[in-house]
């Protein structure tokens, strides 16, 4: 295996940019398929006539699947090598979509939960292989600055796909709901349905055809191996794998992915919450990719410029705390465009703690890798436990008494376990 010099500090070290391209394309098609579920969240509660607890089963199916397959898919990487792990990764991934897309035409929910978790099992590989290598194609202190390149194509992509899911399959959905919800035959109201889930098939096939060309792609693409540098503090530390900076980096990550999740999937729920209309808070989601793409390149251009990575974080924290008491003194359009502004505080948020969590991993940064990535189910439990409690304290007060100890949580982290010079009580 090879290590990376860090004695240079250019972005990319001795590599060159033909593997950051790769790993960009990846960003891409992963950040797309992923940020489908803050619109898919509302076109299966209308689709399948679900609670709105069952319907944000969407994320739980697909970030649950990081905790189940973590592991096991880091096991697959070790075994096949960077290439073709992230070659099958890509595979694995275009079979969850075409399940999906199939089950809903099918109007079988549990299937296409099916689908999603297949999909997650995919992008668990896809995370475990490409996170580590992002990060260690360079110096650390330019970690945060590479992986928010790899945000810019993965939010990017996020933008287009509620607005191309809106304006594909979605462009009628409140008429489709109140035709729905009217109808008193039965069998109009199953045949409208029906017909409004097909809208969905044929696209998600297109995206299927699409990742299998992305894993043609990656397979003919020049890649290197890459090893964390260990932590030079004494004698054996190097086999403690399960350090505090790793095991509360996956507590930090638990709950970043959680409020991303909040501020990107449950936005347009959030929305609903004032009684904005369907056919606008399906695009809400595009609002606050929009927010992280802005903060990405604000993280580009200021770290490590003008402002170390961590201390960039702790700020982001910080003022993610205030966009969140505004979110809840405010109404309306209001409100939501500041839990939109989380975006831009999230942005560099998982670029700044995942490089932190695997510093020093050495030949078993795989395995760090993975329970960094079971870390992202925070995004299945978090806004589970949203929508559970939303009743009892409102959908503002909630969304404020969970995000503000997450920021804080993650600022504390960072604080602690942020600095380069990590020792072995570390």
């Amino acid at each position: 295996m090879l290590k990376v010099p860090c004695t240079q500090n250019k972005l990319v070290g001795p590599y060159g940019y033909s593997a950051l391209a790769v790993s960009a394309l990846i960003f891409f098609a992963m950040g797309f398929v992923t940020w489908l579920n803050g619109p898919l969240i509302s076109f299966v509660r209308v689709a399948f006539s679900l609670s709105e607890f069952s319907a944000f089963f969407i994320p739980l199916a697909f970030y649950f699947s990081f905790f189940l397959f973590s592991i096991p898919t880091s096991l697959i990487a070790q075994r096949l090598g960077l290439k073709t792990g992230l070659t099958l990764s890509v595979l694995v991934s275009a079979l969850g979509v075409a399940v999906f897309g199939q089950f809903v035409a099918w109007r079988i929910y549990p299937g296409a939960l099916t689908g999603l978790l297949i999909l997650g099992a995919g992008i668990s590989l896809m995370q475990v292989v490409i996170n580590p290598l992002v990060s260690l194609l360079g110096p650390p202190e330019r970690a945060a600055q590479r992986i928010s390149i790899m945000g810019i194509c993965n939010k990017a992509a996020g933008i287009l796909a509620p607005i191309v899911l809106g304006l594909l399959v979605m462009r009628n959905i409140g008429a489709v709901a109140e035709k729905a919800q009217s109808a008193t035959d039965p069998a109009v109201r199953e045949a409208l349905l029906n017909n409004f889930v097909q809208a969905l098939y044929a696209p998600y096939l297109g995206m299927a055809g699409i990742l299998v060309l992305i894993a043609i792609v990656v397979a003919f693409a020049p890649l290197p191996n890459l090893e964390a540098p260990v932590i030079s503090s004494g004698e054996g530390s190097q086999h403690r794998f399960f350090k505090p900076h790793l095991v509360f980096g996956f507590i930090a990550m638990f709950l970043y992915v959680g409020i991303e999740v909040m501020a990107g999937d449950a936005i347009g729920t959030y929305g609903q919450g004032f009684g904005l209309p369907l056919d606008e808070t399906k695009f809400f989601t595009a609002l606050t990719l929009t927010g992280m793409l802005l903060g990405y390149i604000m993280g580009f251009i200021i770290v490590p410029r003008f402002m170390k990575q961590e201390v960039y974080m702790q700020l982001s924290c910080a003022v993610g705390c205030v966009l969140t008491v505004l979110a809840v003194l405010t109404q309306g359009y209001h409100s939501v465009f500041c839990v939109a502004l989380l975006g831009v505080t999230n942005a560099m948020i998982m670029p700044t703690i995942f490089p932190i969590a695997i510093r020093g991993a050495g030949h078993m940064t795989a395995m760090a890798s993975a329970v960094m990535v079971m870390s992202y189910s925070g995004g299945a439990v978090v806004p589970q436990f949203y929508v559970w409690l939303k009743p009892v304290f409102g959908f503002q007060g909630m969304f404020a008494m969970i995000v503000i100890p997450a920021y804080l949580v993650i600022l504390a982290y960072s604080r602690r376990y942020g600095r380069v010079g990590l020792t072995e009580q570390d």
